[in-house]
This record gives structure tokens, sequence and C-alpha cells, in this order.
């Protein structure tokens, strides 16, 4: 196994891209393997990284089918609904908690003490 290519910040050369620039262009690594990556200096803490592609071995990104608009609307509203009460938070439930805010941290005074 060969070595990757470092670069500095901002000293990428032409027809390198990262997934983000690549996304911004409509288009996807498509399997490839990391062409190189750059690194930008940190003061208190090691580099940033970041993978590079090559542009011209990317290929188009896949049109959102209905199926997969579906699929994805199904995920995120299982993430949004929570295991204890089962209502839809209307936000995505913290992995910390693992239940909505109101589940996690009930209120020991009960409704009449709410100020609504």
């Amino acid at each position: 196994m060969s070595a990757l290519p470092v670069y500095r910040w901002h000293l990428a050369p032409d027809g390198l891209a990262t997934r983000r620039q690549l996304r911004a262009q409509g288009l996807r690594p498509g399997g490839q393997d990391v062409a190189a990556q750059f690194e930008r200096p940190r003061r208190r803490r090691g580099p940033l990284v970041a993978y590079l592609y090559r542009v011209d071995l990317a290929v188009p990104v896949r049109p959102m089918t209905p199926a997969r608009r579906a699929a994805l609307q199904k995920a995120n509203r299982a993430r949004r609904t929570c295991p204890s009460c089962r209502r839809d938070a209307g936000y995505v439930i913290p992995a910390a908690l693992g239940t909505c805010v109101p589940c996690a941290y009930p209120d020991p005074h009960g409704p009449e003490w709410s100020t609504q």
C-alpha cells in the first residue's frame, strides 16, 4: 500500500475535490479510492484532514426516486418519535436522552404548575 499524497490547505491541485465539492457539482466518488488528502493545521490540536477524489472518475449523483423519498421520510419520522410516549416530538430525539425532553425530565409539580 502506498502512502497518500498530502497537500496543505488551499494547495490541492486542480482535478481533485472533497465529497462536498463533488456533491456541489452534482457528482459522487462512485466507488473510487481516495486519491489524496489535505490537511488544515490547527493550533492546539491535530490537523483537520479531508480526503480528495479525482473529479474525472466521479459519477453523477443518483436521482431521488419516490421510493427513496418515502424511505427517507419514514426513517426521519422514526428518529422523531419518542419510544416512551409514542408522540412525534417535532425534533430528532437526542441519543443521550433516548426519549423526548418531557419524558426525560417530567415536571415534578404536574401540569397545574405550568405557565401556559
